[in-house]
């Protein structure tokens, strides 16, 4: 069953019409040419909304509950994925995911944020806000990375680090600083891609990347929209006009100067056609790592330094 954001009703109506339509030609003379031209009329509407959307409407799509996730994507550009589990620590946190992988041949080290789709799964995910175990995970599977000389690959796609007092107080902004530090050092290359959506210092702990990618209609934020309006007018509800205030989209972010690239996504979004999704980030992903992988490690740590050094610099 598709999910309709409310942008999309009129998408709904007209894709019930010819599903009904369908089941119907072999027994209607003429249904065929109905049913060309309902589809060019679905096409054409589709295009104008898509065109058209607000960065409101954006985070809408980033954040569809049949979006493909974390371990979609694995699934779909990895020849074999091996998953590691805890951080030696404390616990292992089901909102990162992350282990040893191939693509095409090559060996990495994957990580990214899992939500989950239905209620359960999403639960256990803890709606993919992760605690301070959950960054320790990432760290020591980015150290193991270091250590043999594998890139990392992170998939980012969170509202943000969980707030909980048990995660303030095993260390969450620590867990969170730290990973930003040892990521800018990292003698590896590292490619990171917005999935859906990136909140804060949850989605930047591993995110200090060489290439920062992001998904055609993907965001990624300080703070989410909400959480914005509630700081600023003490009202959630104005949650549009702080997404349009917060430059959060893809084309905003490459406008900016932080972003490296922008996946295109299939018309209506990478929940209508996962596989065509998966396809472009596979792509994108091995032209920046056979790019990065060529630079001695050097150079490679110097352009990572001076990305980051340039980000807000305002020309004077």
């Amino acid at each position: 069953m598709r999910e309709y954001l409310d942008f999309e009703k009129p998408l709904a109506e007209l894709e019930e019409k010819l599903d009904k339509l369908s089941a119907a030609a072999t027994s209607r003379t003429g249904a065929q040419e109905d049913l060309t031209k309902l589809r060019a009329r679905l096409h054409q509407l589709q295009t104008e909304i898509y065109a058209g959307l607000t960065p409101w409407q954006r985070t809408q799509v980033a954040r569809h509950l049949q979006r493909p996730s974390t371990l979609d994507y694995i699934g779909r550009i990895c020849d074999n994925f091996v998953e590691l589990h805890g951080d030696r620590a404390f616990a292992d946190d089901h909102a990162i995911v992350g282990g040893l992988a191939r693509m095409n041949g090559r060996p990495i080290v994957v990580i990214g944020h899992q939500k989950g789709k239905t209620l359960k799964e999403r639960m256990h995910r803890n709606f993919g806000m992760p605690n301070p175990e959950g960054y320790r995970k990432a760290l020591r599977l980015m150290r193991l990375a270091d250590k043999f000389r594998k890139p990392v690959v992170t998939f980012i796609d969170t509202p943000g680090a969980y707030p909980g007092i048990g995660a303030e107080e095993r260390g969450q902004a620590e867990a969170i600083a730290r990973n930003l530090m040892e990521m800018a050092t990292l003698k590896t290359p590292i490619v990171s891609v917005v999935i859906g959506e990136g909140g804060s210092g949850g989605a930047l702990a591993i995110g200090v990347a060489d290439r920062l990618l992001m998904m055609q209609n993907s965001v990624y934020s300080v703070i989410s929209p909400e959480g914005c309006a509630a700081i600023l007018w003490n009202d959630a509800g104005k949650a549009p006009e702080a997404a349009e205030a917060l430059k959060m989209t893809a084309r905003d972010l490459q406008d900016l100067g932080i972003l490296d690239e922008i996946i295109p996504e299939p018309m209506g979004g990478a929940h209508r056609d996962p596989m065509f999704a998966c396809d472009a980030v596979k792509k994108s992903i091995e032209i920046h790592l056979t790019a990065l992988q060529e630079l001695p490690l050097e150079t490679l740590l110097q352009q990572r330094y001076d990305k980051y050094r340039r980000i807000g610099v305002l020309a004077t």
